[in-house]
């Protein structure tokens, strides 16, 4: 393990084929993503715990598959800074300051609470697409590569939620 000096930096840098200067920049990217992923697991996470009405069992069990699902995308978007020598964003504070997505009301009926989750996971894809583009020209393959692969797992849970509302 690479030891750390008093100033934060480490002895052993990651030498991985990416300058600092662009790992600072992916680095910035996966940061705001983070940020979404937690706001979005939030928000499911609450409307979770706080849908009602006739539908309620039913929901409760698919917010809560969904919810699962962002815990894991989460992990793997903060361990992806770490891999490239980042660090991951990991206070409220900083979540709230980096996040693209927004809160939302809390006095939502099941129906709405599917159609808030719908709209952010297709403005995150939206994101994320754009994010790709902005990581066009860097030598961060395997970050295009990740987020592509998050773009699929979004659009999966998109699917899902749409189904509800149709």
């Amino acid at each position: 393990m690479a030891e750390n000096d008093n100033s934060g930096a480490f002895k052993n840098p990651a030498d991985i084929g990416i300058a600092p200067e662009e790992r600072s920049r992916i680095v910035r990217i996966l940061n705001a993503l983070l940020a979404d992923e937690v706001l979005l697991y939030v928000k499911t996470r609450n409307f979770h715990w706080n849908v009602e009405g006739p539908s309620f069992s039913e929901m409760h069990k698919f917010f809560e598959a969904q919810y699962e699902q962002l815990d894991e995308i989460l992990d793997e978007v903060a361990e992806r800074a770490r891999a490239i020598d980042g660090r991951a964003a990991g206070s409220m504070r900083e979540f709230l300051q980096l996040a693209r997505l927004k809160e939302s009301p809390d006095d939502l009926n099941w129906k709405q609470m599917v159609e808030t989750l719908l709209a952010d996971h297709q403005a995150l894809i939206r994101q994320m697409r754009a994010d790709i583009q902005t990581l066009d020209g860097t030598s961060d393959a395997g970050t295009e590569d990740f987020i592509t692969g998050l773009i699929e797992a979004h659009e999966k849970m998109a699917w899902m939620l749409r189904s509800y509302t149709r």
